[in-house]
């Protein structure tokens, strides 16, 4: 396709990053988004599996300590989040239940968005959870006085990678420098770092899990070269 039907298709305004970072050279700017469109699914992919795992660890912690209807039982008049601190969590889980079609608990936590469990990491949530929720990171790092990896630092973490996952849904570049158009892996890259990390604390073995899913570090170099 020429540049300027690929253009005419994606808008002249979106283009202009892409033209920008590779010099104005139309032919490099197309692969540039192209490439950039292999990223962001290699990096949904890894983020899906991530998402599925972490929102897994949490609902086999909490049932086996609430119950195995501790979501639907959170959200109740006497459940754990019904307080002023963690109305909007209890908000968010009244609001599923009347969309759900038939309750299971599997149909609801499926419902669940990632920020329902990123916010069972801040402070009211994790308080009201019983302050057990770590364990599900059996080798996460031992805090130090100048390092707390603490509920805190995961639910700070886990932001970021939020954040990833909302630019993905809305079409947005992940392979600029932050709002400047410089051809940078960099936001990628570290978020890739992130979830690895993660997954690692989990005690799950991110390689054997993301066989031959995982080419994120492949498209990075071939942005980074091009």
């Amino acid at each position: 396709m020429k540049f300027v039907d690929f253009q005419y298709v994606m808008s002249s305004h979106r283009m202009g990053r892409y033209l920008n970072a590779v010099g104005g050279q139309t032919k490099k700017a197309m692969t540039l988004y192209r490439l950039n469109l292999r990223l962001a699914q290699e990096m949904f992919t890894i983020e899906s599996c991530f998402e599925v795992a972490l929102r897994n660890r949490i609902d086999s912690h909490y049932s086996s300590i609430h119950g195995s209807d501790w979501i639907r039982d959170a959200g109740s008049s006497t459940g754990m989040f019904n307080n002023q601190h963690c109305s909007k969590t209890a908000a968010i889980i009244a609001t599923a239940m009347r969309n759900l079609p038939a309750y299971s608990h599997p149909k609801l936590v499926a419902a669940m968005d990632f920020g329902f469990w990123r916010y069972m990491f801040a402070r009211h949530q994790f308080f009201a959870g019983g302050q057990t929720l770590l364990q599900i990171f059996p080798s996460k790092p031992r805090s130090t006085a100048t390092l707390l990896y603490n509920h805190g630092f995961i639910f700070n973490e886990l932001e970021k990678i939020n954040e990833l996952r909302n630019r993905l849904a809305h079409h947005e570049p992940i392979c600029f420098a932050n709002s400047i158009h410089t051809k940078d892996t960099g936001y990628a890259r570290n978020n890739y770092s992130k979830m690895k990390t993660i997954f690692q604390w989990m005690d799950i073995d991110e390689d054997a899990l993301l066989y031959g899913l995982d080419h994120i570090i492949k498209v990075c170099t071939e942005i980074d070269t091009l």
